[in-house]
């Protein structure tokens, strides 16, 4: 009884359910990640317009863009559902935000590889997790539009944001 209790509980934190949210994401992007590294481009570099990406960039590419959608609509639905945003206006918000949190990624990948020679799917972990607290709040405030206002003075005082 007790412990479902404690779920309940769990389950009306937001955070937690960010935490929930986020981390099926970073599940899909991981598992993405090593997947499409390992078995799906397996040359060092590839040529995309004239480009020159390393195996490692193309995947997380890849990756990264399949844990934002699975994360957005976890986020969407479960943690953040009392936004009263249009969910293309969330949805555009959300991927603003994640193309910003990709060239961080890859920023701290690129610096975990070449610089502290990781082993890069352990690289794209820690580059994730360095980066996970600050999107908790960017998303609550930014893609979302949910002020602390908002939350002070309950659900009744909807705004059309």
């Amino acid at each position: 009884m007790a412990n479902n209790s404690f779920r309940q509980k769990l389950f009306k934190n937001q955070v937690a359910r960010f935490v929930f949210s986020a981390g099926a994401g970073f599940l899909v992007d991981i598992f993405a990640f090593y997947m499409f590294y390992h078995n799906f481009l397996e040359r060092p570099t590839y040529n995309v317009f004239s480009y020159t990406f390393d195996n490692y960039t193309l995947s997380l590419a890849i990756s990264f863009f399949l844990g934002v959608v699975v994360n957005f609509l976890i986020t969407r639905y479960m943690v953040f559902n009392e936004s009263v945003s249009s969910p293309a206006k969330q949805f555009i918000r959300f991927v603003t935000v994640a193309i910003i949190g990709f060239f961080a990624n890859l920023s701290l990948l690129d610096f975990f590889i070449r610089s502290l020679h990781m082993y890069p799917p352990m690289a794209r972990v820690a580059a994730a997790l360095s980066l996970f607290f600050a999107s908790f709040f960017v998303h609550k405030f930014f893609s979302f539009s949910l002020s602390l206002r908002h939350h002070a003075a309950g659900a009744s005082s909807k705004s059309g944001n």
